[in-house]
């Protein structure tokens, strides 16, 4: 779409569009655009929250009162996560689910909880007819494998020769939260997106993990995996959230 608002505008049509790729917006150059930090295939959010939506179609809008470009700018909010809805009052547990281990590394104990969780999954794809994985071709334990190089000093680049390193280890991240978020939505009890949002980043390996990650990825010398630690792997409301909390 960058490219195409070239050959519009030099129609004299103006263009704006919403980005979810900051590097190929970079690369393109489109007249206006307005970047945001949501997961692939989001570029308005989450369904179902019109007052949000409509702040980023505004938001992206009041680009066209720009005259010159080309115009890139950062939407300034994180998606709010989606509500998973009320869950079935006859579920019940197929498995029991402790919480985070203490033992082993920290590679070990993503994929003992990836592994404890997959019954809970399963149950939450039958629930809801369908499910939000699928994006980067790998299964869940694929996944945790991958990101599990990333606490290493030899971490890989992607998993898909098409998929440069920062692209791949996004749909990685995001992939791993809408897994855990999946699963746990159908966990008995009723759970809130602010809920399972703390649970995730507080309470898990894999939350723990990304954080481990955030701060490699900060450390890279690839300027596009380098930007991933402030735009998109933990958001940034989550991060000031556990920075007030952090024991002083």
């Amino acid at each position: 779409m960058g490219a195409l608002g070239h050959y519009l505008e030099e129609e004299g049509i103006p263009t704006t569009q919403v980005s979810l790729v900051r590097e190929h917006t970079e690369a393109l150059r489109p007249p206006r655009a307005l970047w945001v930090p949501f997961i692939l295939g989001r570029p308005l959010g989450v369904p179902n929250d019109a007052a949000f939506q409509t702040r980023v179609l505004a938001a992206a809008l009041r680009l066209l009162e720009r005259d010159a470009g080309p115009v890139l700018e950062d939407f300034p909010e994180d998606a709010p996560h989606a509500d998973p809805g009320e869950a079935p009052a006859d579920l019940v547990c197929p498995v029991s689910f402790p919480g985070r281990a203490a033992g082993g590394s920290l590679a070990e104990r993503l994929a003992e909880e990836v592994s404890q969780l997959a019954a809970w999954h399963e149950l939450a794809r039958r629930h809801r007819g369908r499910t939000t994985l699928g994006v980067t071709g790998l299964t869940v334990p694929e996944i945790a494998a991958f990101l599990a190089t990333w606490l290493t000093e030899s971490p890989r680049s992607s998993y898909r020769p098409e998929l440069a390193p920062e692209d791949a280890l996004k749909l990685a991240c995001d992939e791993l939260r809408a897994f855990y978020t999946e699963a746990k939505s159908v966990q008995p009890g009723r759970h809130s997106p602010a809920a399972i949002q703390d649970w995730f980043w507080r309470d898990t390996s894999a939350g723990q993990a990304l954080l481990v990650i955030r701060d490699r990825a900060a450390a890279s010398e690839n300027p596009a995996v380098k930007a991933l630690a402030v735009q998109s792997i933990v958001p940034r409301a989550v991060d000031a959230a556990l920075k007030v909390a952090a024991p002083r």
